[in-house]
């Protein structure tokens, strides 16, 4: 099948590599030295292993128009990096495209096809924090939208060059919780492609499992610079994060939502990461915007759609939203200097 991979970095760029090699159509959009080496060179993934993988030739683009239309679309992008590019999407979709959304926290999609009551009550809600002016809405079919739960940890090493910290697995997952021919197919290629594919019936829940823990320790680390570990370890930040997920898991329960590990138990599986650095974190120190908006703007919304207290997460929201200003101010200093 043709496959368009939008902002195809660490995670795209992995399954770019892995999906070319199977022999799919594989497109990338890319763009900066990123874009230049693979041209040049092709798109290089070192496994876990250490074994390297290397598809080249590969096509790569910075200009979507130039890519065609393609049968699966993959937006790899953060989310808060989706609205800018939003409008030139279309280019890549003809009426049977599938659109695999593989962005952190809560997707702007959240309510639509949303199953049983729950549905017919928040029909029409919209996630503003997320898509503010309803860009992504109208540019992207939502029927055509698949949800998904990003699980492996990679890095770009070097332009051109990605290496897989660990994990393989992707979880996909139609909006209404339905098993379809299409959904099952795209599973089929990432499982050929070497990964772990299962179709879930509930992909909010799963979406909630992993926002649950980005939401609270994302933030702090970006505040404290620590690491997983450390945050878990210091009663005070421990208990900070478990408040702020305490809140959550209120919100989430009030949507439908079904965590099947115990609060407790999620903290101890950050804990057991070791000495990692959030992307958060990361994206702090190399001075790049925050991915603030989906990760906890969106869930002190649907506190607000669900009439939900959540003081905890306003103030961790309120100081790292300032954190995020002064980067940015800081930033736009050193381009003016």
């Amino acid at each position: 099948m043709k496959i368009c991979i939008v902002g195809a970095g660490a995670i795209g760029g992995m399954l770019g590599v892995k999906f070319a090699l199977t022999g799919h159509d594989v497109t990338l959009i890319l763009r900066g030295a990123n874009l230049a080496a693979v041209k040049q060179n092709g798109l290089k993934l070192i496994e876990e292993d250490g074994k390297e993988l290397l598809a080249h030739p590969i096509k790569a683009t910075s200009v979507m128009t130039e890519a065609g239309v393609q049968d699966v679309v993959i937006l790899t992008l953060k989310a808060h990096q989706v609205v800018p590019i939003a409008a030139e999407l279309p280019s890549l979709m003809h009426s049977e495209t599938r659109v695999i959304t593989m962005q952190n926290g809560i997707p702007w999609w959240y309510f639509h096809n949303l199953p049983g009551e729950l549905g017919q009550r928040y029909q029409g809600t919209s996630v503003k924090s997320v898509d503010p002016e309803g860009i992504t809405a109208k540019y992207i079919n939502v029927d055509r939208v698949i949800g998904s739960v990003v699980y492996p940890a990679s890095e770009v090493i070097s332009p051109g060059v990605i290496k897989v910290i660990e994990g393989n697995r992707f979880s996909l997952g139609e909006l209404d919780g339905s098993d379809t021919p299409s959904i099952r197919a795209i599973s089929d290629a990432f499982k050929a492609a070497g990964f772990k594919s299962p179709i879930s019936n509930d992909i909010r829940s799963e979406i909630w499992l992993k926002l649950w823990g980005n939401l609270s320790f994302n933030p702090i680390s970006a505040l404290t610079h620590a690491t997983l570990e450390d945050i878990c370890v210091f009663p005070g930040t421990r208990e900070l994060a478990a408040n702020m997920m305490r809140e959550a898991q209120i919100i989430g329960e009030k949507l439908g939502v079904n965590f099947k590990v115990s609060l407790e138990k999620r903290i101890n599986g950050a804990q057991a990461v070791g000495q990692h650095k959030t992307s958060m974190l990361q994206d702090v120190e190399l001075g790049r915007p925050l991915e603030l908006q989906a990760l906890v703007g969106s869930v002190i919304e649907l506190g607000q759609i669900t009439e939900t207290p959540t003081p905890n997460i306003n103030a961790v929201y309120a100081l790292t939203s300032l954190l995020a200003n002064k980067l940015q101010q800081h930033k736009a200093t050193l381009k003016i200097s």
